[in-house]
């Protein structure tokens, strides 16, 4: 299929607006599964996603849809988390489209990470197109949602769509759209191969399966490839697309998005973030890939059973080819004996993957409370960074002492400013600015030391505040 037919679009929106439901409506619109195959939160392939009800992982499917203009289009469509502590699988996911459909819940309005998504989506260029869901909804309030998308995210309210994922309207709105407002993919000239590994996983049967986005040539199986990073040749055993499940095709052109499943058997052997490129033709240099992303949240790992150490360390190697935003490296306790000090983006983050280590490769464990880093400075001059208390040298020695500070925006009903000012207060922070952004909303501007947010700010917010804020 010819490189002007295809278009490549994420699904982007705060927590529970409806992206899965839509990604569901989507699938079986363009029978992309069968009436056997129908499920809820089908792309949701994981148990603790089903259990939680979020997406914790992004979900590439293709999906082939005969458009108005008698053409028929390849779709490839990444689901992608609306939880903030997930926001690097959102960035991956966007840096492998062209465009984005923003989805804002009828009766809830512009929530905090329906904004932050959107500017991941803009400082990438994408074309985005608005969707207003759940317009079904009894508590639906069109009128103030047109402002919200006017006021705050500078979008005429005229471009969004209107739909109801769980009924099933706006579906073929929505399809058209992506088809007439969303650009194919440009390629390089050159016809060289360059594939951006955008996510990876482990398979216990067939080694790394790679996740990429064909930006130029084509890649097949026996082709010999090359990745940049490790600068490795691998013979390509496996190439095909997801329609969910992975399906088995000839060749991947520009502009596809699928998986590579090359002889690779270690889990160090890829990183995300790199390029494919053909080892008899090589392109001369690697794709951007992405910025490194760094861990907020600090916490301990141990096994319960010292015995398991190793394989707890091959656990984590794993899981960490999954989930690029997770570190860990090894450490002692005196009480504890030897475990993992692990770098999360939050503590949702950090529930998921103790979670997930439990479950799915059935190990015992003990987590410590979380911290964050502190720089000091000591009187020789020297300057350590510290995330275990047990590494704190004498006090003595230390002329300056620093600790991460986030800049936070809280969004609240004006209802709940006081007592969400008494608790920034009670947390340390120093209040920057406060902005009224329409009659009923606030903007509370707050300077926070991370090490206060991190225990549980986040329930002490959504308690004051209803869940609003």
């Amino acid at each position: 299929m010819s490189i002007e037919l295809t278009r490549n679009f994420s699904i982007i929106a705060h927590i529970d607006h409806g992206k899965t439901t839509l990604s569901d409506r989507l699938l079986e619109k363009t029978n992309t599964i069968s009436e056997r195959e129908k499920q809820d939160q089908l792309l949701d392939a994981m148990d603790l996603e089903r259990e939680k009800g979020i997406t914790i992982k992004s979900h590439p499917v293709t999906i082939f849809y005969k458009a108005g203009d008698g053409k028929t289009y390849k779709l490839n469509l990444l689901d992608t988390p609306g939880h903030v502590d997930f926001s690097y699988e959102v960035s991956r996911s966007l840096a492998s489209c062209e465009g984005a459909l923003l989805i804002v819940d009828a009766a809830q309005g512009v929530e905090a990470q329906t904004l932050a998504n959107m500017h991941l989506a803009m400082d990438l260029n994408l074309a985005i197109i608005p969707v207003i869901n759940k317009i079904d909804l009894p508590s639906a309030n069109l009128p103030k949602v047109y402002r919200q998308l006017e006021d705050i995210v500078c979008i005429p309210h005229e471009e969004a769509i209107h739909a109801s994922a769980k009924m099933g309207i706006g579906i073929d709105d929505i399809l058209e759209a992506v088809v007439q407002r969303i650009p194919p993919p440009e390629t390089e000239q050159d016809g060289l191969l360059r594939a951006l590994v955008f996510d990876s996983v482990y398979d216990a049967y067939r080694g790394v399966v790679s996740y990429v986005r064909v930006i130029s040539g084509s890649v097949h199986r026996g082709m010999k490839v090359k990745l940049f990073a490790t600068d490795e040749v691998y013979e390509v055993k496996e190439v095909g697309i997801f329609t969910p499940k992975m399906t088995r095709t000839d060749s991947l052109e520009a502009g596809d998005v699928g998986y590579i499943i090359a002889n690779m058997k270690s889990a160090a052997d890829v990183k995300i973030g790199d390029t494919y490129t053909d080892y008899m033709r090589p392109c001369p240099s690697p794709l951007p890939g992405f910025k490194e992303i760094r861990p907020m949240v600090f916490s301990g790992i141990y096994p319960v059973d010292s015995s398991d150490f190793e394989a707890l360390k091959a656990a984590m190697a794993k899981l960490q080819i999954n989930d690029a935003a997770f570190s860990f490296q090894a450490e002692s306790s005196v009480a504890l004996g030897f475990g993992f000090r692990c770098g999360f983006l939050g503590l949702l983050h950090m529930e998921i993957i103790t979670e997930r280590l439990e479950r799915e490769f059935d190990l015992d464990l003990i987590t410590t409370t979380p911290g964050v880093q502190y720089r000091l400075t000591l009187t020789d001059g020297t300057v350590e960074v510290i995330d275990n208390p047990s590494a704190y040298p004498d006090p003595t020695r230390i002329v300056k002492q620093e600790e991460p500070f986030v800049n936070a925006h809280i969004y609240t009903p004006n209802d709940y400013v006081g007592p969400l000012m008494d608790l920034c207060q009670t947390k340390r922070g120093v209040l920057v600015d406060m902005k009224y952004m329409d009659e009923t909303r606030v903007d509370l501007h707050y300077l926070i030391p991370l090490g206060e947010i991190v225990y549980d700010f986040f329930d002490a917010n959504k308690s004051r505040s209803r869940g609003y804020a």
